[in-house]
């Protein structure tokens, strides 16, 4: 029998100041190679706000901007000039479903989006289109994190339990519920004993899955990696894997296993099939600068390894020879208040944060990222959020195209998309200075 019984709440964000600051300079967001907390012994200055910034409410690139002069036009906005790449971007659809606060958000690979809420549903859409075409019920409440393989949704709730469907499409989309984990049975039986050793003792944060080795990983509050064996659904080990909560997981392709905490580290794992006691043994530990580490994600080849924390800054690092191998490369700034969710497509990276804004970022040939666009629209702390190349379908390989979806505690979700393009002309000259230089010092 499901319990609706959930432990502690998913925190809450407060804050208690304005500011008056209405400048947007894109230009002031950059990432360094140096050590940015070197000469500062404070973080990024803080925009804080109940709902939304007033600077932002003040902002024309906000929906709701108001003033004498005539409304801004609905059109994509530009964010720089004719003698630099253009980006545009527009939000091109918002939902509210009156479901509370969205906590989590998973995209399938054949263009179903997940989201999962306060409330006991699992909504489903549909994109392009972006429409709600199906729905994953149950008793338990709090959907605190998601994750999609195949045709298989795993959605871990605020009881601490995970449930499991498969996804089917007999003439209409339907989802067919196939377990909980830890098994009803076996969990009834354990609790009534009390020697319950496969649950967790706190609440769910993140989950990851290994295709590959048949392994789906998960988090907790309580300190802890759980790791399940999905043929069979058993929990094959336990790993300690932090002093502090873990806020987030992620497994490269590879198989290596990284996790971050609240104790300002990201710690890397491998597996070793000859360990039978502990097969995931700690690789290195990976420092944010004294911040807490609250997101992770991994670019398409898994070379750069990006954590999101409190402070505002997303540090990266690189990827090595060896597995698990990495090294500090530096950090990016841009947000004013805790990063709490960050994902990767193509040469994008997207960042939501609980200064109510998600930032598009491009990682540069040189290793810099440029700030391309500041998506502003909610009205609460971004919690999740998920991106893909191209205009709306999965299928579409539009480099120049990302598509965005975000979800808020204010209970909105929200599809954007962006477009990045660089100016034919200003290439053609720049390749033919550069020819020029060339052919002179020949001479």
């Amino acid at each position: 029998m499901d319990s609706s019984n959930s432990p502690d709440p998913t925190p809450s964000f407060a804050f208690r100041s304005t500011t008056q600051n209405n400048n947007i300079n894109l230009l002031r967001s950059h990432s360094t190679k140096e050590n940015p907390f070197s000469n500062l012994l404070y973080s990024p200055p803080r925009l804080s706000c109940p709902t939304l910034s007033r600077s932002l409410q003040n902002s024309p690139l906000h929906p709701h901007y108001s003033s004498s002069s005539p409304p801004p036009s609905p059109s994509p906005t530009k964010l720089s000039d004719s003698s630099d790449p253009q980006t545009t971007y527009h939000c091109a659809s918002s939902a509210l479903r009156n479901d509370g606060q969205i906590l989590s958000l998973a995209l399938s690979s054949n263009g179903l989006v997940y989201t999962g809420s306060d409330s006991s549903i699992v909504r489903v859409w549909k994109l392009p289109e972006f429409s709600e075409c199906g729905q994953l019920r149950t008793k338990a409440c709090r959907v605190v994190a998601l994750e999609v393989s195949n045709d298989t949704v795993y959605a871990a709730y605020g009881d601490g339990k995970i449930r499991v469907w498969r996804r089917t499409w007999d003439k209409v989309l339907k989802h067919v519920k196939l377990a909980t984990i830890p098994k009803t049975v076996g969990y009834v039986r354990s609790y009534i004993a009390g020697k319950d050793k496969t649950m967790h003792k706190g609440l769910i944060t993140s989950m990851a899955i290994n295709t590959a080795e048949d392994i789906l990983y998960t988090a907790s509050l309580d300190k802890t990696v759980k790791v399940w064996r999905i043929s069979d659904l058993k929990c094959i080990e336990t790993i300690k894997a932090h002093p502090e909560p873990i806020n987030a997981i992620i497994v490269a392709d590879d198989g290596v296993l990284y996790t971050a905490s609240d104790d300002a580290t990201v710690r890397v794992w491998r597996r070793s099939f000859c360990s039978h006691d502990q097969p995931h043994s700690l690789t290195v530990t990976l420092h944010a600068k004294h911040s807490p580490v609250k997101a992770l994600t991994l670019n398409p080849d898994g070379g750069v390894l990006y954590g999101g924390c409190t402070d505002g800054y997303i540090h990266f690092w690189l990827k090595g020879w060896f597995a698990g191998q990495l090294q500090y490369d530096g950090s990016i700034q841009g947000h004013t208040h805790a990063v709490l969710c960050l994902a990767n497509a193509g040469k994008y990276v997207v960042s939501g944060s609980a200064d109510s804004t998600s930032r598009v970022w491009a990682r540069e040939q040189d290793g810099q990222h440029t700030c391309l666009a500041i998506l502003v629209g909610h009205r609460g702390p971004i919690r999740c959020i998920t991106a893909f190349i191209g205009g709306g379908r999965l299928v579409d390989d539009n480099e120049d195209c990302c598509t965005v979806c975000t979800g808020s505690l204010d209970g909105v979700l929200k599809v954007w998309r962006v477009t990045h393009t660089k100016n034919v002309n200003n290439q053609s000259q720049a390749g033919g200075a550069k020819y020029f230089e060339l052919y002179k010092g020949l001479q």
